[in-house]
């Protein structure tokens, strides 16, 4: 696969991130996500994300037992700021300690020594991000973690990070139906050095055209609560009309509908992004690398950038309540 960088290292084009082998999109098998995870390594994946939160702690182990013997063939990324609340729920949580408390545990967790990048996943309101940065940076002088990164901020706070210690990497959703990063902080990480690492790169499973709307899923599924606005029937059937021609613009050019979005995301940021599709699921694994060598035509791309974007697609991305809480819509 090609590659690209994420400040010093050098890693696979396309990354895989791990959260849905342990929760988000219905029932994961360990023993097919223990198999799926050294085949996307064969396959040339040599970026894998993962984080605490994802099944509390499960995905974080699965990685850590099933890659013990191949952990130098790969870069890896985990992400902390977020812990279980009294009532059992999930919690944004930025303070020092427990930052502290949630890297260590995933270093036992992951069966290692140091994680290459660690992510605060969310902005606690709470506590200045210079607080949870610089707690981070801490762990970096003592060799916990080599670099930092951070996820779902807006421009202002990933200036004020990048001033208390540099930052390596920013995760937030970016694709053809989620375009906020397109504001202004794709500039922001151009200007200051910072990889951009685009999370749900398919719209969490509609870009591929294999989506249901919500009377059909699960209840343990994130796109039937969070993420339920898009996948509402109404709005759902009229984001469907788009892909028709997005459909025949991949079979135009021999692509699967996933790999044309991943395609599109790669032509983006000159090359200084990383998506990182996640999946549970063998084939799909395998069909998102080949997108590492698709070149779109400038030509295609502005189609693309006018046939599916936030003014023509019904619904935000997350609930009212969640797109609030969220730094980076602010930007």
């Amino acid at each position: 696969m090609r590659t690209r960088k994420i400040g010093p290292f050098e890693v696979s084009a396309i990354g895989l991130g791990c959260m849905n082998m342990s929760m988000g999109y219905g029932p994961a098998d360990d023993s097919e996500s223990e198999r799926l995870l050294q085949e996307a390594l064969d396959a040339g994946y040599t970026f894998l994300d993962t984080a605490s939160m994802y099944g509390m702690g499960h995905n974080e182990e699965l990685i850590g037992r099933v890659l013990a013997k191949r952990r130098n063939e790969f870069v890896l990324a985990s992400k902390c700021g977020v812990s279980k609340g009294e009532d059992g729920g999930n919690v944004l949580n930025g303070r020092p300690e427990v930052l502290r408390r949630t890297c260590e545990e995933s270093l036992r967790r992951l069966q290692t020594m140091q994680i290459v990048n660690v992510d605060n996943i969310r902005l606690d309101p709470d506590v200045p991000v210079e607080e949870s940065v610089g707690l981070l940076s801490e762990l970096v002088a003592e060799g916990k973690i080599r670099t930092i990164g951070l996820s779902e901020v807006s421009t202002d706070s990933l200036r004020r990070a990048h001033a208390e210690h540099p930052v390596t990497a920013l995760q937030s959703e970016y694709s053809l139906w989620s375009r906020t990063p397109e504001r202004r902080i794709l500039e922001a990480c151009r200007e200051l050095g910072v990889t951009f690492v685009p999370f749900s790169p398919l719209g969490r499973g509609f870009l591929t055209g294999k989506a249901v709307d919500v009377t059909r899923m699960t209840e343990d599924d994130l796109r039937s609560t969070i993420g339920r606005p898009r996948f509402e029937p109404d709005n759902f059937e009229r984001n469907s009309k788009l892909l028709v021609p997005f459909a025949e613009i991949a079979e135009a050019l021999e692509c699967t509908m996933a790999q044309l979005s991943l395609a599109w995301l790669l032509a983006k940021a000159d090359g200084t992004l990383v998506p990182i599709p996640g999946t549970k699921h063998m084939s799909y694994m395998l069909e998102n690398a080949v997108a590492a060598d698709i070149s779109l035509d400038k030509s295609v791309v502005r189609e693309l950038d006018q046939l599916i974007n936030e003014e023509r697609v019904a619904g935000t991305r997350y609930t009212a309540e969640l797109m609030e809480s969220i730094d980076s819509e602010r930007d």
